[in-house]
């Protein structure tokens, strides 16, 4: 099973911490780079190939992974000479990717099971599978809804559920096959583009534990909360760090 990792955002919101680190290389607990947990839990499934989309900072990254070996995955790389957005680098190695692939963005702390992902993907024929979380919003105001100026119905502070893109996708090659390469082109270009052309993705519900590290209050969150939630996320056999 293969996968590609996408790897080179600037992390802006993340700054400071991201000055001068590239974000998947920020530790976690002070212990683990948010990259390395992912890598683990990618072998730990079964999978054997990755490919590491890099840009900023993309040195460091490489000489942190390698060639993968230290983590049982066979790991390549895409170097954007500009920034492609989250689906753009994966025009230029059609080639090098089988049929059914996972994409990822290089941020992510989740249990899903990114194996039955793949292979859900896979089964259903969708161009796309956009793995989901159950998001909820809470509003501090009381909500109107108008028809020209008369009031038709109010809600005090309500709770409203959303489903949310995880940043974890099934993709098929045959899916980007007509895109030119060197554009870019994101993720949320392309659902408005399958949708437009009547081919829905599909969604695969997951409601296990899911963070998107991509501001400071996440990055803080995710290291009060990692001695609970370490063993969940490492695969049994990770090294142990203090």
């Amino acid at each position: 099973m293969h996968v590609v990792i996408m790897a080179g955002g600037a992390g802006v919101r993340l700054r400071p911490y991201t000055s001068t680190l590239p974000k998947p290389l920020v530790p976690i607990g002070e212990s683990y780079a948010i990259l390395e947990i992912v890598l683990r839990q990618l072998a730990d499934r079964g999978f054997s190939h990755v490919t590491l989309a890099i840009n900023h900072l993309g040195a460091l990254i490489r000489a942190f992974v390698g060639d993968g070996s230290r983590f049982g995955l066979n790991v390549d790389y895409v170097e954007e000479d500009k920034p492609l957005s989250t689906i753009g680098p994966l025009f230029g190695i059609r080639h090098r990717l089988p049929e059914h692939f996972l994409v990822m963005n290089g941020d992510v702390l989740t249990d899903l099971d990114y194996a039955d992902l793949l292979a859900t993907h896979a089964r259903s024929g969708a161009p796309l599978t956009v793995a989901t979380y159950r998001r909820t919003v809470k509003i501090d105001f009381g909500v109107l809804e108008l028809a020209g100026d008369k009031i038709t119905s109010f809600a005090e502070k309500p709770v409203l559920h959303y489903r949310v893109s995880m940043g974890v996708y099934g993709l098929s090659r045959s899916t980007i096959a007509h895109y030119p390469v060197g554009q870019p082109f994101g993720f949320d270009q392309l659902v408005l583009d399958l949708l437009g052309r009547g081919e829905p993705p599909a969604g695969y519900e997951f409601d296990g534990y899911w963070l998107d590290i991509g501001r400071p209050e996440d990055y803080d969150e995710a290291n009060r909360c990692f001695a609970d939630v370490r063993d969940m996320l490492l695969p049994a056999g990770a090294p142990t760090r203090a």
